[in-house]
């Protein structure tokens, strides 16, 4: 079994046994993956930022990593991509991620795109279950970690995951200068 210490003082459980704290894209999008390896853990939902999650159930913030969704326009088609980072870092948007996406300008995807277009709640978007067709774009420091810290799609959640799970989801590639 792959260890979940990364929730510190948390509990968790495989995950595909608490779809309440999946978003429904999460729950199906795991059901074909080998989802025995990802656990959940219920957290409240107004510690759901990174940091507020950390200090609250000693979790380490170099284990956590955030999935941010992008966007860009070119030739008036929007383009959409999901970058995962870890917390201690930032996805350079303006660069590769811009230079990837193929746009002239590339920014985070306001808020009520995200959730509309992911089924996910803000502050718990994960690269589990996003549409298909958008790239993922995983750090190489998150495809190496045994496990790391993740949204569930839900703001009532948290999942570990290692990162080579998230190295293999669909439309994934490891990128190398993501984080910075």
């Amino acid at each position: 079994m792959v260890s979940w210490s990364v929730l510190g003082t948390l509990h968790a459980v495989p995950a595909l046994d608490r779809p309440d704290l999946l978003a429904d894209p999460v729950a199906l999008a795991l059901e074909e993956l080998d989802a025995g390896r990802v656990g959940v853990a219920e957290i409240d939902p107004e510690l759901a930022d990174t940091t507020a999650f950390c200090d609250a159930y000693s979790s380490p913030i170099d284990r956590s990593a955030n999935c941010v969704v992008v966007a860009g326009k070119r030739a008036g088609e929007v383009r959409h991509a999901a970058c995962v980072v870890l917390a201690t870092t930032r996805a350079d948007v303006n660069g590769t991620v811009r230079r990837r996406l193929d746009v002239r300008k590339a920014s985070f995807a306001p808020m009520d795109d995200a959730v509309a277009l992911t089924g996910m709640a803000y502050g718990g978007i994960t690269p589990i279950g996003l549409p298909s067709g958008w790239p993922v774009w995983i750090a190489p420091a998150v495809a190496a970690a045994d496990a790391v810290v993740i949204g569930s799609g839900t703001r009532g959640g948290k999942l570990a995951v290692p990162g080579e799970l998230l190295a293999v989801l669909p439309n994934a590639v490891v990128v190398d200068d993501l984080a910075r």
